[in-house]
């Protein structure tokens, strides 16, 4: 264990993060069939987070997938600030959850809004703004949050991991975590809007106990990132991907917010 988690180190790197991740959270990911799985809403970083302020009043879609079966699970979630998910798990096999946010607005000052930028690697936003000579100039942002996770419930596993989910940002493992040996290479494939996202920043998290590591991380032109494996602790992969709004009086940047999480005892 030492040496596998001594070559991770090697590969991942701590960096500095300003923005805060939004995740789900479930306070496992092993389930025995009939437990009852609680899942958090988080916002924070580094799997260190506190419970969202939204509500039902949110959720323009939050989904239960086996794998045999998509459930609009919307109604399980209590309608007070901060709930989190209740989900009884009455089959074995994979499973998913993901939610996708109604668009919120934020407003920043040019420096905040291109330190932002700069910091998540969203160098085309940059170049949009600088070409358009928008540097000195605030925003106006609508942005939504996609996220998933993945667990598992009892022995049986299965390929629910790998079903496209129709999120705008739909993070997508090539390999079943559940099925991985320790030191085993998981791919992973991030769509935006059903198309592969190339030749961009993704952010991968690990936290193990009270140590969190995260790098960055280039997709390629199929938009698919790999990395070594172990079998412990949380994950996650994260990107956000940013575009101009044209002649609306509302906004001038739409965002998306993506994460997928799994992990293991």
């Amino acid at each position: 264990m030492k040496k596998s988690f001594f070559n991770l180190s090697a590969f991942l790197f701590v960096l500095p993060v300003v923005a805060h991740e939004f995740w789900l959270q479930p306070d496992q990911f092993i389930y025995k069939k009939n437990d009852v799985a609680s899942i958090s809403f988080l916002v924070g970083e580094n799997f260190e987070g506190e419970n969202w302020s939204g509500n039902r009043s949110k959720i323009k879609s939050l989904q239960f997938y086996n794998w045999k079966t998509k459930t609009d699970i919307s109604k399980l979630l209590p309608d007070t600030t901060g709930a989190s998910l209740l989900l009884p798990l009455k089959t074995e096999g994979t499973m998913v959850v993901t939610f996708n946010s109604n668009n919120s607005f934020i407003a920043l000052d040019a420096a905040k809004f291109n330190g932002y930028l700069r910091e998540d690697g969203l160098t085309n936003a940059l170049a949009y703004r600088l070409q358009h000579h928008e540097t000195d100039s605030g925003s106006r942002e609508f942005y939504q949050r996609s996220a998933k996770t993945i667990f598992q419930v009892g022995k049986p596993t299965d390929n629910t991991f790998y079903r496209e989910t129709g999120l705008p940002l739909d993070i997508i493992p090539l390999q079943n975590p559940y099925s991985l040996k320790m030191n085993d290479t998981l791919t992973v494939k991030i769509l935006f809007q059903k198309r592969p996202l190339a030749n961009y920043k993704i952010r991968l998290w690990y936290k193990e106990k009270d140590a969190a590591i995260n790098t960055d991380l280039l997709s390629d032109e199929k938009g698919l990132i790999k990395f070594p494996i172990i079998l412990k602790g949380k994950w996650m992969v994260s990107a956000v991907k940013m575009e101009p709004i044209i002649n609306n009086p509302k906004a001038n940047w739409q965002s998306y917010w993506g994460s997928c999480t799994w992990g293991y005892k």
